[in-house]
C-alpha cells in the first residue's frame, strides 16, 4: 500500500475533515479516529440510513468517510485526554483537526504545542475561514458560503432569487484540497525532518471550485450570472428532453462546426448568422425551435451515440440507480461493496484515481464507536485493562 508506513491522528468530524483522512486510509496510512465519549463523529446521527432507521453504525455518510480507519473514544477535555493524545502524537506522522480555530490552543494541542513533542508532525486544520482573517471566527453553513464567495449569483434562474448549489460541495472540496495539501507538507518533512501546519480554509475551497467565474471579471469585468437554460457566453448548453428521458448538450464554439452533421442539417453549422458564441445566443430562440423538437423525437441512446460518434459531447441524465448500474463505470471497478458488521453489505464510491494494481485500497468497513479501544490503548500505548476500565469509569474514554 503506497502509505502503509504513515501514522495519521484524525481529530476530524462531520466531512471535510473525514474526507481528508479517507483518502490517507484508503491507501494504507493507519488512521486512528479519535471520537468524542458517547456520542462519536456527528456524522453518525446523519442520514441516509439502510431502510430510514436512525442509527450510530449505520449513517451512510460515516460509513463512507471513514472506510478503513480505526476508532478510540477519547474525552479531549479531560487532561488524561489531552496527555493521551500528546503520546499518540510522539509516533504520529500526521494530524489532521477541524474544530473551529483556537479550540485545539484551549486544549493544548495545538501545534506549537505538539511539534515541540514531534517536531516531524505535518499538523493539518480545516475550518471555516482559515485560522486567521476577520471572518476566522464566523460561523457558515454550505448556503451562506455559496452566497459569500460569489457562487450563488451563478446558479438558478434568470430574474428569480439565486439558488444553492446541491450538497455540501465545499465541505467535500476542502477535504481533497486538505489530503492534496497535507501530503505536499509530508513529503517536504520526510525530505527536510520538519513538519509544518497547514491552513485549510473550507471557503476558499468553495471559491476555487468556480475559478472560472473568479477570473472572469479580473478579466473582462463580466459577472457569469443567471440565464434560464444556457451558459453565458454559449450555447447550446443545458439539458433536453428525449423520448425516454433527460440528455446534457454542452458545446463550445469548435463543437458548433460539428452540430450540423450531428442533426442532418450542414447549413445550420455554416450559417453566418450562428458563427459565434454571441450570435448564438441571440438566436437561442430560433435554435431551441430546431434542436428541442429534434431531440424528443428520439431515445437518450440514439441521441448520445450518434452525438459521440461526432465528436459532440452529449450524455443522459442518470438517475442514481442508473450512475450506479452504468457499464463505465462497472467495467472501472468504481463502486465497492464493503461488509459492515451492524449496516451489512452495502455499495460505496470508490476513490476518482488509481495508482496501480498493487496499490489498491484496500476494502475495510468504517470503526464502530470505540471498536479500537483496546487495541489501540493497551496493544500500542501499554496502558492496563485496569487502566482502561478506570478511563472509561471517569469518562476519559
Amino acid at each position: 500500500m503506497v502509505l502503509s508506513d504513515v501514522k495519521v491522528l484524525d481529530l476530524t468530524h462531520y466531512i471535510a475533515g473525514p474526507f481528508c483522512t479517507k483518502y490517507l486510509a484508503d491507501y494504507g496510512a493507519d488512521v486512528i479516529k479519535i471520537e468524542k465519549t458517547g456520542a462519536g463523529d456527528n456524522a453518525r446521527h446523519l442520514g441516509p440510513f439502510p431502510g430510514d432507521n436512525p442509527h450510530p453504525e449505520k449513517s451512510g455518510l460515516f460509513l463512507f468517510l471513514n472506510t478503513n480507519k480505526r476508532s478510540i473514544t477519547l474525552n479531549l477535555k479531560s487532561p488524561s485526554g489531552t496527555d493521551i493524545v500528546k503520546r499518540l502524537a510522539q509516533n504520529a506522522d500526521i494530524l489532521v483537526e477541524n474544530f473551529r480555530p483556537g479550540v485545539m490552543a484551549g486544549l493544548g494541542l495545538d501545534y506549537e504545542t505538539l511539534s515541540k513533542i514531534n517536531p516531524h508532525l505535518v499538523y493539518t486544520s480545516i475550518s471555516n475561514f482559515g485560522q486567521n482573517g476577520p471572518y476566522r471566527d464566523y460561523k457558515a453553513t454550505e448556503l451562506v458560503s455559496q452566497a459569500l464567495g460569489g457562487v450563488s449569483l451563478t446558479c438558478g434562474v434568470a430574474d428569480r432569487e439565486p439558488v444553492r448549489l446541491a450538497g455540501p460541495q465545499s465541505q467535500f472540496h476542502a477535504g481533497l484540497v486538505a489530503a492534496v495539501a497535507t501530503m505536499f507538507a509530508f513529503r517536504m518533512a520526510r525530505k527536510t525532518g520538519a513538519g509544518q501546519l497547514v491552513d485549510v480554509s473550507i471557503m476558499e475551497a468553495e471559491i476555487n471550485i468556480h475559478e472560472l467565474d473568479m477570473m472572469s471579471y479580473p478579466y473582462s469585468g463580466e459577472h457569469h450570472m443567471k440565464r434560464n437554460g444556457s451558459f453565458v457566453g454559449n450555447y447550446p448548453w443545458s439539458i433536453y428532453p428525449c423520448l425516454d428521458g433527460l440528455v446534457a448538450v454542452c458545446l463550445n464554439n469548435r463543437q458548433w462546426r460539428r452540430i450540423g452533421d450531428w442533426l442532418g442539417m450542414p447549413e445550420l453549422s455554416q450559417n453566418p448568422d450562428y458563427a459565434t458564441p454571441a450570435q448564438r445566443l441571440a438566436h437561442m430562440d430560433e435554435l431551441e425551435a430546431i434542436l428541442v423538437p429534434w431531440l424528443a423525437q428520439r431515445t437518450t441512446s440514439e441521441v448520445t451515440t450518434s452525438a459521440q460518434e461526432a465528436r459532440i459531447p452529449v450524455l443522459p441524465v442518470n438517475s442514481i440507480k442508473e450512475t450506479l448500474e452504468d457499464r463505465h463505470f462497472q467495467a472501472r471497478d468504481y463502486f465497492v461493496n464493503i461488509d459492515h458488521p451492524v449496516a451489512g453489505k452495502l455499495k460505496y464510491p470508490g476513490l476518482p484515481f488509481k495508482i496501480a494494481p498493487a496499490a489498491k485500497h484496500a476494502l475495510r468497513p468504517a470503526p464502530t464507536l470505540g471498536q479500537h479501544n483496546q487495541e489501540i490503548y493497551c496493544g500500542e500505548l501499554g496502558y492496563s485493562k485496569e487502566e482502561l476500565v478506570y478511563f472509561n469509569q471517569t469518562g476519559v474514554i
